[in-house]
């Protein structure tokens, strides 16, 4: 009787966590409009079409920010964040974090937080899942034209990245890291940062269709 009352309390507390896990996931992309995002820049580089965010500049360097329900972009300090996604060949994007409007430059470059880099090209030397000018990927056997999961883990000063499933980044920010004088905006900010899309230029395509957040301990 006891090993079946233990047995049961084990099932309820699986059963929990797993919901528990499962409601804590925040879907930031309703397959129908861009309801909740905002174009910094390049209005009109990002629509959707059956069913699909795309992502695909009319200038150079558009950013699509996650603004929630209100006007300014949401923060997310630590996190769990799920994107699945694919490019068009020879095509270049990426996903940043920790940022905001900020621009460095008059190409419409972000000036503050990390890009996860998404390109297709076979020839660039920062291959997609690279934490771009930071700890890039020279080599990558991913099919980056169809359809995959990145996952990107934020704790603390800790930078995490998965591609299918396969870590690709285990990056810990130090105290005081070395960046070049175009990157010095290239930090974690202790009061965390928007999540924000990119179209790259106009003959680079990028689609997705999920993607999902869920806050860890902030």
């Amino acid at each position: 009787m006891k090993l079946a009352l233990t047995l049961f309390s084990i099932c309820l507390f699986l059963l929990y966590e797993a919901r528990t896990e499962t409601d804590s996931w925040i879907s930031l992309f309703n397959g129908r409009d861009l309801s909740n995002w905002h174009t910094n820049r390049a209005e009109g580089s990002f629509s959707v079409k059956d069913g699909l965010l795309v992502a695909k500049s009319t200038d150079l360097r558009s950013h699509l920010f996650f603004i929630g329900d209100g006007d300014s972009p949401v923060p997310f300090k630590n996190f769990d964040l799920i994107i699945v996604a694919k490019g068009a060949p020879e095509s270049n994007s990426g996903i940043f974090i920790h940022t905001d409007y900020a621009l460095r430059d008059e190409k419409g470059h972000l000036a503050n937080g990390y890009e996860v880099n998404l390109n297709t090209s076979k020839s660039v030397t920062r291959k997609t899942g690279s934490l771009y000018d930071v700890v890039d990927l020279k080599e990558s056997s991913l099919d980056d034209t169809q359809w995959f999961q990145t996952r990107i883990r934020v704790n603390g000063n800790r930078i995490q990245v998965w591609l299918k499933g396969k870590q690709v980044i285990d990056y810990r920010e130090s105290s005081n890291p070395e960046r070049k004088a175009s990157r010095q905006g290239r930090l974690l900010n202790t009061e965390g940062g928007a999540i924000a899309l990119q179209a790259h230029d106009p003959a680079s395509t990028w689609y997705f269709k999920e993607i999902k957040i869920r806050r860890l301990n902030d």
